[in-house]
């Protein structure tokens, strides 16, 4: 994910950056993936399959925008400590700045877990599942995208750009 989904709902000209550039980065990591497995026809088998791949990537990504989100479906009253705990450590932290403290960085590096786990069996059981690959290539593949395509930049913090 080139730009954290959440940040394209508050800059929406940023798609025309962001949907390019999650396909350029999709297509280079099905490329090199598959020129070093071996595979042969690289052209023919990527043209099969990324826009597959990169709409189920951005499914995935929606998905952990969504686990990013629960903090704020969550609510406690702010009158408790509890409350008050919540928001300072979490609400605000995962909205604002990720990178403020353990329990919000934490927060965050689930949320990018689960969206990688997705990319990888969405891609896994749809992207590449007509692909004429042996199972284990299409793991492996599976798998670098989950890695390589993850979006990290969940951590960007928000506050960078208010």
């Amino acid at each position: 994910m080139i730009f954290p989904i959440w940040l394209l709902w508050l800059i929406p000209i940023m798609w025309l950056i962001v949907l390019p550039a999650n396909f350029l980065i999709d297509l280079t990591v099905v490329v090199l993936t598959m020129k070093y497995l071996g595979i042969d026809d690289i052209k023919l088998h990527a043209k099969k399959v990324i826009l597959r791949v990169w709409l189920l990537g951005f499914a995935a990504d929606f998905i952990g925008t969504f686990c990013m989100f629960l903090v704020n479906i969550i609510d406690f009253d702010y009158q408790t400590p509890r409350g008050r705990w919540w928001y300072e450590n979490l609400q605000n932290a995962v909205a604002y700045n990720p990178l403020e403290n353990i329990y919000s960085f934490l927060w965050v590096v689930v949320c990018i877990m689960i969206t990688s786990c997705c990319i990888y069996f969405f891609n896994l059981k749809f992207g590449l599942k007509k692909l004429p690959i042996e199972e284990r290539q299409k793991h492996k593949l599976s798998l670098a995208l989950a890695v390589f395509t993850a979006p990290y930049l969940f951590m960007l913090p928000t506050a960078w750009f208010f």
